[in-house]
């Protein structure tokens, strides 16, 4: 797929995911027809989602193939598009070329100045924050990221796409779990951090060596010590000595972090050491595209953040409730850590509600995650563990919430399974007291963000 066309006609197979729908918004926005399908819009779901992509220009048909002709110029389908969807047979039989949605992010990354965020914690933030200091310096710039940028939600868009000015820079997420980084050929990429996540690291290592070498300009890495190999040549940024651009004077608030580059004090409104690590990072690339150090000290000022990345979603009986992505060990310490650093100076608990995705993940990171409620939530902190979520297709049931549950309470920890996860709002709400801060995470399942509301309302629930 070499050229996306601008005013092609591009059918998107499950529009309503957060990649897809990004790249559909993208399209639309260049000036593309793009059309959309996707089960759950037929089953009457996810309205809100239809709406923002129809009010960006993605026509929304059913998924039956009926709205295929011989004019569409190719299909667009994920790794999770089945081949005897309507769609794709009818696809098939007016021989209009399938593309994966990598192969049309590969093409958009060619045809602008790219800067593309790759790591295993952290991606869709450090997009985000790239992307608002941008902004802030003139550049009306391009994004496609997996999690909605509060600033354009509150444009009333969905948020996981900009088409910007052209030519210009294009801000990407680029994602090692599925293997596509390897596809893109940016202008300038950053590599956050390397952990155990999807992937083994060793193979993580092998696709981000692959990468630095096909970025045209500066690479920006982590000062972590197993991103060493990478180091040689790149820009290195973070909290260490060894960092090029580097982090000091750290003051970690419980609502804000604050700290010291080059001389210049930026504050950034988001809580966790995590915040510092990402924002040198976008520090550090923007630097590189030209954006003076000074000028950048607004906009991460007034950074919105990031849908599901540690959001406040309401207070009752004083006690916070924070809805949170978090679902890997190093992003759930990270958020574990944060939520202290919330508490500091109070003696609230964390009382922390974990639904694992998948049950492939949850086995690959059995024993992490097991260590990480082990060694992160305090003993008078409380832990609930619902059923893992569940997104359909062929699966081995052969690990299962309970028995994590029983090794981190082996652990000397309050940990709790709940297998009725209505239940939890209830359960929650008799443990907590006020000062307690509620940290709910997880991630693919789109509605623990109304689990989180209901924890509030129960808070609130004088009965």
């Amino acid at each position: 797929m070499t050229d996306s066309g601008h005013s092609s006609w591009l059918h998107f197979i499950g529009v309503g995911g957060s990649g897809m729908s990004a790249l559909a918004q993208f399209h639309a926005g260049r000036g593309g027809r793009a059309t959309g399908s996707d089960r759950a819009f037929d089953q009457g779901q996810r309205a809100e989602i239809r709406r923002h992509l129809e009010e960006a220009g993605v026509e929304i048909v059913p998924q039956d193939g009926g709205a295929l002709t011989a004019d569409c110029a190719a299909i667009v389908v994920s790794t999770a598009v089945e081949s005897g969807i309507p769609d794709v047979v009818r696809a098939r039989e007016l021989e209009i070329p399938r593309r994966h949605r990598s192969e049309l992010l590969q093409v958009y990354v060619a045809q602008h100045q790219t800067i593309a965020v790759t790591g295993t914690s952290g991606k869709s933030t450090v997009t985000a924050m790239v992307w608002t200091i941008l902004q802030g310096c003139g550049h009306d710039a391009g994004i496609l990221t997996g999690g909605p940028v509060v600033a354009l939600q509150d444009r009333g868009r969905l948020g996981n796409a900009h088409s910007g000015e052209e030519p210009g820079y294009l801000v990407i997420e680029a994602d090692e779990s599925d293997g596509t980084l390897v596809r893109y050929h940016p202008w300038a990429g950053v590599v956050l951090n390397l952990g155990r996540d999807h992937k083994e690291p060793a193979e993580i290592a092998e696709m981000f060596s692959r990468f630095r070498l096909q970025c045209a300009g500066p690479l920006i890495v982590g000062d972590a010590p197993n991103l060493r190999f990478l180091r040689p040549g790149a820009i290195t940024c973070g909290t260490g000595d060894e960092a090029r651009v580097r982090a000091t004077d750290l003051a970690l608030g419980p609502r804000e972090v604050s700290f010291t580059v080059d001389g210049m004090r930026f504050t950034v409104p988001w809580p966790g050491r995590h915040t510092v690590l990402n924002a040198v990072a976008a520090i550090a690339v923007c630097r590189e595209a030209g954006c003076p150090l000074g000028a950048m000290v607004e906009p991460l000022a007034a950074f919105g953040g990031v849908a599901r990345r540690f959001v406040p979603v309401g207070t009752a009986g004083g006690v916070e409730v924070i809805d949170d992505f978090a679902h890997n060990p190093e992003k759930i310490a990270a958020s574990l850590a944060a939520s202290r650093d919330r508490l500091v100076g109070t003696d609230g608990r964390v009382l922390a509600v974990f639904q694992p995705h998948g049950f492939g993940p949850t086995r690959f990171l059995r024993d992490e995650l097991i260590a990480t409620f082990a060694g992160h939530l305090r003993r008078d902190d409380v832990l609930w563990l619902t059923e893992i979520f569940y997104a359909g297709g062929t699966v081995t049931r052969d690990v299962s919430s309970a028995e994590l549950v029983r090794e981190i309470a082996a652990a000397g920890r309050d940990a709790r399974h709940l297998d009725h996860r209505p239940d939890l709002p209830g359960a929650v709400a008799s443990e907590a007291r006020p000062g307690d801060l509620v940290l709910v995470m997880g991630a693919r399942d789109p509605s623990l963000t109304q689990l989180a509301r209901d924890v509030v309302g129960a808070l609130g629930d004088p009965g």
